[in-house]
């Protein structure tokens, strides 16, 4: 499903429940070409095969079948500095988490180039950036990139079962305050939502969320900080228009006979009971929405069906004639649940997400009306750019004569807004 973007300006906050937000910055594309020609040091094919493979399967960080299943929000724990003000499954697995971010890192070139080109600068400076999002690998090099930047950041993780915690160790041992373990219960889950904003000390003038439960917390539980927000960055997986492109049919239709069911709507209960009893045996039924509201849970729960649990994250929901249901992460997002991502596809969201918070934060007063807007193709296209010279491609500038002829800009944007692919 194709990732959109929206941005929208918050200085002076007006009632809005739900806010998708991501904010643009203006480059200077006039030395973009200058850089492009300038080829970085590439990241060989092994090393890229290695990385991924080797990301995807070490158990180190993805199995915690061995540690403590307590709650730690139980015990006090502190990294090699002293520090206290992290809450994470093992800080003793700091180093294990450090190698999976520098494994991250030669794949998200981009990053390490804003890194570089704007380090000195440091436009983020006396931002303050509280998010909440997956925590992996790949949002540890977002994480640490703007904190090289200026920020001062805190974070939460907007799923209960996404969590790398080595990668969370590797943070909070760098003196990330960061409130986030795999497995969290509900209550776990909005407390380390609420720890990463609630510090008498701190308060957050920009937000990085993903899927809007931060911000909707901050609008709810603290109002009058809420004002304060400069800004909100936020990703939809859900796209701006859910049904181009796919054959339309209704659920009810074609239930019996499917092999397996994914959500992916952002809406409520619409895989219902009545659709789970009519499921032919050993249907997968699974959730790549943000929330688990899609498939409703709640109504399997009940004395009549068997639970199994089959191996993490995957159960088994048996009826009394035997047949079963093979239900995946309790229907949560499942992507980041019960497996991961490519590093480098989720480069260009975390560059765009970097770039989206110094516009949004280095704003001047009136560049923005309190608005969503959509991410332009001129940021879309640069983003891109920066990530070309990692697979050995290269732009061929446009001709005057050829610009001319196109009705186009020589330095883009080389699509129209409304272009999605």
């Amino acid at each position: 499903m194709k990732k959109a973007y929206s941005l929208v300006n918050l200085t002076k906050a007006k009632d809005q429940e739900a806010v998708q937000s991501i904010c643009i910055k203006q480059i200077q594309l006039g030395e973009q070409k200058q850089e492009f020609n300038k080829r970085p040091a590439k990241t060989s094919r092994h090393s890229l095969s290695r990385s991924v493979s080797q990301s995807s399967t070490d158990s180190s960080v993805y199995s915690d079948s061995s540690e403590d299943e307590s709650s730690p929000r139980d015990r006090l724990q502190k990294n090699s500095r002293g520090q206290s003000d992290f809450c994470v499954r093992n800080i003793r697995r700091a180093e294990c988490g450090r190698r999976e971010i520098e494994l991250a890192q030669q794949e998200m070139p981009a990053l390490m180039v804003l890194r570089k080109r704007a380090e000195g600068e440091r436009p983020l400076a006396g931002a303050k950036v509280v998010g909440c999002t997956h925590i992996t690998a790949q949002i540890a090099v977002l994480i640490e990139t703007l904190s090289v930047l200026g920020a001062q950041c805190r974070w939460a993780a907007c799923n209960i079962y996404s969590t790398q915690n080595a990668v969370a160790a590797a943070l909070a041992e760098r003196g990330i305050s960061v409130f986030a373990w795999k497995g969290e219960s509900e209550d776990d889950f909005w407390w380390c939502v609420d720890r990463s904003v609630s510090l008498e000390a701190w308060q957050p003038n920009m937000i990085l969320d993903d899927g809007g439960d931060l911000t909707h917390w901050i609008y709810k539980k603290y109002p009058s900080l809420f004002k304060k927000v400069k800004g909100i960055v936020e990703e939809s997986v859900t796209g701006v228009h859910s049904m181009d492109g796919f054959r339309l049919v209704k659920l009810s239709e074609v239930v019996r006979h499917v092999d397996m069911v994914i959500t992916c709507t952002g809406n409520k209960n619409v895989v219902g009971r009545e659709h789970l009893d009519r499921m032919k045996n050993g249907c997968i039924v699974c959730n790549m929405g943000h929330s688990n509201t899609e498939i409703d849970v709640g109504s399997l729960r009940t004395p009549e069906l068997t639970w199994e649990r089959v191996r993490s994250q995957v159960d088994h929901v048996i009826w009394p004639d035997g047949k079963r249901i093979a239900l995946l992460a309790e229907g949560r997002l499942l992507n980041l649940s019960c497996s991961t991502m490519p590093t480098f596809v989720l480069s260009i969201t975390a560059t765009t997400q970097a770039l989206a918070l110094i516009e949004l934060y280095n704003a001047p007063e009136g560049r923005y009306k309190q608005d969503v807007y959509l991410l332009p193709k001129k940021m879309d296209e640069y983003v891109a750019s920066l990530h070309l010279p990692t697979f050995d491609a290269h732009l061929t500038e446009l001709s005057d004569e050829q610009a001319k002829y196109l009705g186009l800009n020589k330095y883009g944007p080389f699509k129209p807004n409304y272009y999605r692919y």
